[in-house]
């Protein structure tokens, strides 16, 4: 998507989520500003997709991930783990169903673990998974749904994780709805046949795919440009994990707090054995949470007191001054509030999402 106010040779880059991205199309601040308050557009190529068909899908695809794939409506998706038998994440995806097929969705650094993950488990199963060409843009911020609308998008009244076919400037596109933690997070996903000439990749611009028209329109009816710096301050304020940062293979899914990704009524499932002893035993020892550091900031790592693991800082963030990071404290210290000393730096736990100021 060409956003023609700037010269795609002074744009920064970035390797974000196994995706060469534009860091900051101008202000990281403005642009996080827009996030949070305004309406902010941008890339989404370090998002990667393939599909599962056959009519074997839907059981296969539900015994291998942690929610319910059967229960799951047309055009409606869910958050999931894939876990390794001894409950341990190996990666994290959103699938949806879209009627004949599904479609399954994760960062680009994890496409290839998890579609090998998965394809070694299709033994006397009628599944055939399929790479797609569909790329991908996103809007976010309070104001998403006004700008979408003026730019002839309507995504009124969509639910959480719901696909919508639609028809844009006489294209054919997919919207699809953010899931809560995301807030007013929409995406338009369309069928990429040909890129630009490799000079311009780093811009994000479709040649034969009605996103190139869709991202000018929305940044001429207000939209700001967002790179990848800013949405990395904002998935910190969110409290979003990030798989490979946050979400690592050694933990387990009840310690990352993302409870939308589990479903303990959907029967068995690779690694469900060790998640549903954790459930009926009782809570794991460690989880994640938010902390606000009072003066430096310090760098993720663990730190211990007494000789025992107090913390594992994983993402840090300084936004106008504000100090704060994501990780894991030890359950008992992890009540909103508690006061902790991380490497010498004054720590506060902190409820997730952060207040934005």
């Amino acid at each position: 998507m060409v956003h023609t106010a700037h010269d795609p040779s002074l744009l920064s880059s970035r390797s974000y989520n196994g995706a060469e991205t534009i860091a900051a199309f101008a202000d990281p601040a403005n642009e996080l500003r827009a996030l949070t308050s305004g309406c902010g557009v941008f890339d989404l190529r370090w998002r990667a997709k393939f599909s599962a068909g056959g009519q074997d899908r839907v059981r296969w695809l539900n015994a291998m991930v942690t929610n319910a794939i059967k229960d799951l409506p047309a055009n409606r998706g869910n958050y999931n783990f894939v876990l390794n038998p001894q409950g341990r994440i190996l990666g994290d995806l959103y699938i949806y169903n879209r009627g004949e097929y599904l479609l399954l969705d994760t960062d680009r650094s994890q496409l290839e673990t998890v579609r090998n993950t998965l394809k070694r488990f299709i033994i006397m199963d009628k599944v055939e998974l399929a790479d797609s060409n569909l790329s991908a843009i996103a809007v976010c911020g309070p104001k998403s749904e006004s700008v979408l609308s003026a730019a002839g998008i309507d995504v009124s009244g969509m639910a959480p994780l719901e696909v919508r076919d639609a028809a844009v400037n006489e294209s054919a596109v997919t919207l699809v709805r953010g899931p809560e933690n995301k807030g007013a997070w929409y995406e338009v996903w369309a069928a990429q046949e040909q890129l630009l000439d490799p000079k311009m990749r780093n811009t994000g611009a479709y040649l034969g795919t009605p996103l190139e028209p869709i991202w000018e329109k929305l940044t001429s009816g207000g939209a700001q440009p967002v790179g990848t710096d800013a949405l990395e301050q904002w998935r910190i304020l969110c409290g979003i994990p990030n798989y490979g940062q946050d979400i690592r293979e050694r933990d387990l899914p009840q310690e990352t707090e993302q409870t939308q990704a589990l479903n303990f009524t959907k029967g068995c499932y690779i690694g469900q054995e060790i998640v549903e002893r954790i459930r009926s035993r009782g809570q794991v020892h460690r989880q994640f949470a938010g902390f606000e550091f009072h003066h430096a900031l310090p760098q993720p790592g663990k730190f211990e007191e007494n000789g025992r693991l107090l913390a594992d800082l994983t993402s840090v963030a300084e936004i106008g001054g504000r100090k704060i990071g994501l990780g894991y404290v030890r359950r008992e210290n992890g009540a909103p509030g508690t006061k902790l000393t991380l490497g010498g730096v004054e720590a506060t736990v902190s409820k997730l999402p952060f207040h934005v100021a």
